[in-house]
């Protein structure tokens, strides 16, 4: 035989005992639940890798037949597809319109309670409201991810859509800032966090190669209730009141949640419970830095969610009927802004889809500094909604990259977004205190500093994350 077809023959057959070899150990680590099977399954891996038995024969070349018990470790399980697996998607879209879609939505709200129910409150006060919602949406995450690796996902999601819709009808009755704050900010945040982390873990279960696509499909929902609900609430306010229009919304929401309360189910559990905390995570600086890029790129980033209405009536530059739809053009916008990278993200890497989208939202918000008309107010509005979009939906997917395995992904998520909601509570409520203390320009310019602080410590943390390669898919 010629030397090349010798070497060729040789390295295909170490290729396929480094396959074999492979699949033998995930196959261990799969099913091996107990000590005594994973004693005996490592035995016969030892056997099988030296072609002997206990008494010196020869081994059976067939690999080992184990009863397949399904393992959140295991990748070769995951469908990746097929009905099952794009219902859930399905559901996850509804939770995020129920969920981001709310917190999507407080813009019109800010506005309106600025010049109608609450105008006796500041600009600052009201803009607790919103982020005390989203602020819980994160923070009840801490709680929700190792209730969700237990096995408690359908508690989780009936809870929720029990709390958001309960929420919302209470606030169809509120007539004092304290029981807005109770209603919106307390009721349906503490709901829509126990939406959350269910919505974007169960994904994981059943999307390998295909989860960035999947998370980016399920993530458009919180653009499509950024749509919907302000233009509903809008159109609704003038004919029946606040406390129908409020109402219709929650009859919405209640339709709408039903769906996942239906259709969504959990593939697989961990093999054993998970502690709220993961201190081991904090010893891993591509997640240390990620989280703390988050914090800050989420402490600026929904400035102009709530602000951008609010800033083109009290400027001047439009009329409060076509600044009201602001907010709905900007989550039109995000619809592509989340789906568009996420698709993208398969190929070339969440964090590099990330980073360049998330700088472009700080310096959008530099550009509103200089901005005194309506075309470039809409403008800018269109640009920010599609690379905010980004910036909120590729999070999830970094978290599922970062955990050490499938069986920590709720507990990770919930961790890193408790640290971030500090930053979601705090934005907003500053902005409104820059704007009183010294007006327009310098919220933008506190939105575009902290975004741009945050994008940094990102480029940092995928740098660690890469082993400081620059053109590598991560």
């Amino acid at each position: 035989m010629p030397e090349s077809d010798t070497q060729h023959a040789n390295g295909s057959q170490s290729e396929d005992g480094d396959i074999e070899k492979d699949l033998r150990q995930e196959a261990i680590n799969d099913f091996a639940n107990t000590g005594p099977v994973q004693e005996d399954l490592e035995q016969h891996a030892r056997q099988k890798e030296t072609g002997l038995n206990e008494d010196g024969g020869q081994v059976d070349k067939q690999a080992t037949q184990v009863s397949a018990k399904p393992s959140v470790h295991s990748l070769r399980s995951i469908p990746n597809g097929g009905l099952q697996a794009w219902l859930q998607v399905m559901g996850a879209f509804f939770l995020f319109f129920n969920s981001w879609g709310l917190i999507n939505t407080f813009g019109v709200y800010q506005t309106y309670y600025e010049s109608g129910l609450l105008s006796s409150s500041t600009p600052s006060d009201i803009s607790w409201i919103g982020s005390v919602q989203a602020a819980l949406l994160l923070f009840v995450g801490a709680l929700t991810g190792p209730i969700y690796d237990a096995g408690y996902f359908k508690t989780l999601v009936a809870v929720g859509s029990f709390l958001v819709v309960f929420g919302q009808m209470m606030l169809s009755l509120c007539k004092e800032y304290y029981q807005v704050l109770l209603a919106q900010a307390l009721c349906v945040g503490i709901g829509a966090g126990c939406l959350f982390v269910p919505s974007v873990a169960i994904i994981s279960q059943y999307f390998n190669t295909k989860i960035a696509t999947a998370m980016g499909i399920a993530a458009v929902g919180s653009s499509f209730g950024g749509v919907i609900y302000p233009i509903v609430l809008y159109r609704l306010l003038p004919r029946i009141g606040f406390g129908w229009s409020t109402r219709v919304l929650g009859f919405m929401m209640l339709v709408t949640l039903a769906l996942p309360n239906i259709f969504m189910k959990v593939r697989v559990l961990p093999a054993q419970k998970r502690q709220i905390v993961d201190w081991s995570a904090f010893k891993e600086p591509a997640y240390v830095i990620w989280t703390l890029g988050g914090f800050f790129g989420f402490c600026g980033l929904y400035a102009p969610f709530f602000y951008i209405s609010s800033y083109s009536i009290n400027t001047g530059i439009m009329g409060p009927n076509l600044a009201f739809y602001l907010l709905s053009i900007l989550n039109s916008t995000s619809v592509f802004g989340r789906a568009l990278p996420n698709i993208l993200a398969d190929k070339f890497g969440p964090y590099n889809m990330l980073i360049p989208c998330g700088i472009m939202t700080s310096v959008l918000q530099f550009c509103l500094i200089g901005t005194h008309n309506t075309g470039g107010i809409i403008v800018i509005t269109l640009l920010y909604g599609f690379f905010s979009g980004t910036f909120v939906s590729i999070p999830p997917t970094i978290f599922v990259m970062l955990a050490p395995n499938r069986g920590m992904v709720g507990t990770r998520m919930g961790m890193g977004f408790t640290i971030i909601s500090i930053g979601v509570v705090v934005g907003t409520p500053a902005c409104g205190w820059i704007l009183n203390a010294a007006g327009w320009k310098y919220v933008w310019v506190f939105g575009g500093l902290t975004t741009m602080t945050g994008n940094v410590l990102i480029f940092i943390s995928r740098m660690y994350r890469s082993n400081w390669t620059l053109l590598k898919k991560v």
